[in-house]
């Protein structure tokens, strides 16, 4: 009997799944743990709310515009003092706690934040986020961050553990953050690839009593009043003005100064440097034979004679007995804006010490500005600008800066850099030592295709031959083919073939690439026009053009963008994942980002070189610059001693002295970057399109910059973080049977000049 009894007895603790018992076919699943790191132990702090009020101005009152009361400061003062410890200024967890309550306090309706609101209570919402929280970080599981944002639960898998999702971004960084469950964030690097033209990037303006970036309110027009031409210069002058306001050496402090002759860029930091301090032009009244630092504009007077101008005023400038400081380290020209350390002397005939003296034109003042020294304003690294200059158990920590803004419209630092980091790596994963997980993160620029040269076609296809020959997961992610693509311009009406002759050495071009369908299909070629383009150069005869400037037309591009839907269709047979391989006609200039803010490139195309010594104003000596730069292997250049007891150290450091080449370029990459600003020329020498001046900027620095100058020699440097390159043309003037061009390493961030004899 117990035998046939024990028959009876289910061995599962559930019932079956009989009408009589109704319970249910399938077994009930027992609920997870949720996921939710350990918490790490924090130290609280006292924080005072006067202390946290300018940080919840920014975070909550800025970003989201509401108000927030005396009680509902003190209490999150006390909340972010207790949960986020010392690290809530250094690290940012104050911002992210500020702007989570301001989120969920919009999210219920309220205006002004309260202890005890309407539908809200401040007390409720800090409960939440105290469980949630871990080392002073919020950390979200996956079924709250589904219940706070339900567009999540609608088709949406970026929905991993640890990391909260606001508007389709991960805001923690906590340490599950750190893997990534979507297949196409881990797919092809070219998925983020994106190139952004000059007309199409965001616009901004640095507001001077707000200190932060807004957008104009206006529409950008090509024919726009002549108050745009005026806010041209304020921009550019207000962002220097703030950029050497940030730079250490303008800030005061209360170590000693030092003889530093010149405030230095970010990277050249003393521990007791000198504190300087600017001087506008209309503060040099009545204050005659005494020393002077003051930032301006230098330009060219109605009366012919160069002055300095800010947005005070303007005077005469005498930079006959003017030293450059650095020794020949950059140019200086009219459109530049530079610091002048000098005396200014008053003349003896001034009849009053108003704007507009007896010799002053327009808002000159009277007497000259004798200039001792002149320097360029020093540059500031990416890293200071976006607030990513503190690193902390090898992961990036923001602070300060321009974080929040999105300069690209890909998505600013704060909000996407973390986690796009974590993709990069995931994509370009660095090769093992057996060789494996090797990934493509090489681009290839070419500048100079002139299209009329036979040559031009035969180095092409010698270049492109030896990609075509690489396995695909060795193959360049981006072509860059930078103009002038026809040596003369065509189209000016000037008796030639004009667009008929333009549009057959496109056809010729296309014919070239179709011989390549390979990289056809798995790259990105980049097209950016010269000065010699259409349609720029129907009018101007190939002088300098109006920038930014559109692309190429898309009448003469036709035959190559059928070669590569034809590559294209062949690959789509195959059922490739991979993306499509594209031509894109895009602006001069024009940006490329790349894992969105994370990896920057600007490409502009202008003879640069040429300018700049038509129009300096300053004859330098021919003294290595003292600045830090280093070459396209990334090692630091020595610097070069001028006295020295020892014949054979003297001999050894003569062997590792610059060539001209390299001092040539090093001086045209400190002028460009330090000016912060691609064109630096008055708009008589370089026209601009006024609306569109921002597009110009290099602010923040980019992680690269092409600037294709065929008057220049071809080089690779890196200045402040930003490796600068110029591939020279892609055929050198007087060479026979050479290609040169520049292969680029984007996980390492170094050009390489390469050359290929045929």
């Amino acid at each position: 009997m117990s035998v046939a009894k024990s028959r009876f007895i289910p061995s599962d603790p559930i019932p079956s799944s009989s009408p009589a018992f109704g319970t249910p076919v399938h077994p009930i699943r027992k609920g997870k743990p949720n996921n939710i790191a350990s918490k790490a132990s924090v130290l609280p702090i006292l924080l005072p709310p006067a202390t946290l009020r300018p940080v919840a101005f920014r975070a909550i009152t800025r970003k989201h515009n509401l108000t927030i009361s005396s009680s509902a400061l003190q209490a999150l003062a006390t909340f972010i003092g207790k949960n986020c410890g010392s690290g809530w200024r250094e690290e940012g967890l104050a911002e992210r706690v500020l702007d989570e309550v301001a989120k969920q306090w919009k999210r219920a309706g309220g205006s002004v934040i309260v202890e005890e609101g309407n539908g809200a209570s401040l007390k409720t919402i800090l409960q939440t986020l105290e469980s949630s929280m871990s080392a002073g970080r919020i950390v979200h599981t996956k079924a709250t961050a589904q219940d706070r944002h339900p567009s999540i639960r609608r088709g949406s898998t970026d929905t991993t553990s640890g990391g909260a999702i606001q508007g389709g971004i991960r805001t923690s960084s906590g340490a599950a953050d750190e893997s990534i469950d979507d297949e196409n964030e881990m797919g092809d690097t070219r998925r983020w690839i994106k190139v952004i033209g000059a007309f199409d990037q965001p616009r901004f303006t640095y507001n001077v009593s707000k200190k932060h970036f807004e957008t104009p309110t206006w529409k950008p027009s090509l024919f726009p009043p002549p108050s745009r031409k005026t806010s041209l210069f304020r921009d550019r002058y207000n962002l220097i003005y703030q950029r050497l306001l940030r730079n250490e050496s303008f800030q005061s402090s209360l170590r000693g100064a030092s003889d530093d002759p010149w405030p230095r860029g970010s990277s050249s930091r003393t521990v007791g440097q000198q504190s300087y301090k600017l001087t506008l032009i209309a503060n040099l009244l009545g204050r005659s034979g005494t020393s002077h630092l003051v930032l301006g504009l230098l330009s060219i007077s109605p009366s012919g004679d160069l002055s300095i101008t800010d947005l005070t005023g303007s005077i005469a400038l005498d930079l006959t007995h003017a030293r450059t400081v650095p020794e020949d380290s950059a140019w200086f020209a009219p459109g530049m804006i530079v610091l002048v350390d000098g005396i200014y002397e008053e003349e003896e005939s001034v009849r009053g010490s108003t704007l507009g003296g007896n010799t002053g034109v327009g808002g000159a003042i009277g007497g000259k500005f004798v200039g001792i020294s002149i320097g360029a304003p020093p540059c500031e690294r990416r890293e200071l600008t976006l607030g990513m200059n503190l690193r902390k158990a090898q992961k990036d920590v923001t602070a300060g800066g321009f974080g929040w803004v999105d300069f690209l419209g890909v998505g600013s630092e704060r909000a996407q850099g973390q986690r796009m980091r974590r993709i990069e790596r995931q994509c370009l994963r660095r090769e093992n030592e057996d060789g494996q997980h090797s990934t493509r993160r090489m681009m290839v620029v070419m500048s100079e295709l002139n299209l009329d040269n036979v040559k031009t076609l035969e180095a092409l296809r010698e270049a492109l031959n030896i990609y075509n020959t690489l396995p695909t997961e060795e193959l360049p992610l981006v072509f860059f083919m930078i103009g002038n693509f026809v040596k003369h311009a065509v189209i000016n009406g000037g008796g030639r073939g004009g667009s008929i002759e333009y549009k057959e050495y496109f056809d010729s071009l296309a014919t070239v690439l179709s011989e390549f369908p390979s990289l056809l299909r798995h790259s990105t070629f980049v097209f950016v026009p010269g000065d010699n383009d259409p349609w720029a150069s129907a009018f101007s005869t190939g002088a300098a053009t109006t920038i930014p400037r559109d692309g190429i037309p898309d009448m003469f591009t036709t035959r190559i963008k059928r070669a590569f839907a034809t590559a294209n269709n062949d690959a789509d047979a195959s059922h490739s994942k991979e993306p499509r391989g594209e031509a894109v006609w895009t602006t001069n200039p024009a940006r490329l980002s790349i894992f969105g803010p994370v990896h920057e490139i600007v490409v502009f195309r202008d003879d640069i070189t040429g300018r700049l010594r038509r129009s300096s104003v300053i004859s330098g000596t021919s003294q290595q610059p003292d600045i830090e730069m280093t070459d396209d292997s990334g090692e630091r250049q020595p610097e070069i001693s001028e006295t020295n007891d020892d014949p054979n150290e003297n001999s050894r450091k003569r062997d590792d002295v610059p060539s001209a080449a390299t001092l040539a370029a090093r001086k045209l990459v400190k002028t460009v970057l330090d000016q912060g600003n691609i064109s630096p020329f008055p708009l008589t020498s370089r026209p601009v399109l006024w609306d569109y001046g921002s597009s110009l900027h290099l602010y923040p620095l980019p992680t690269a910059c092409i600037l294709a100058d065929a008057e220049a020699p071809p080089f690779s440097i890196t200045y402040e973080g930003c490796h600068v390159m110029n591939p020279g043309p892609l055929v050198p003037e007087g060479s026979k049977g050479l290609a040169r061009w520049i292969e680029y390493d984007l996980s390492r961030n170094r050009g390489k000049v390469r050359e290929r004899r045929y």
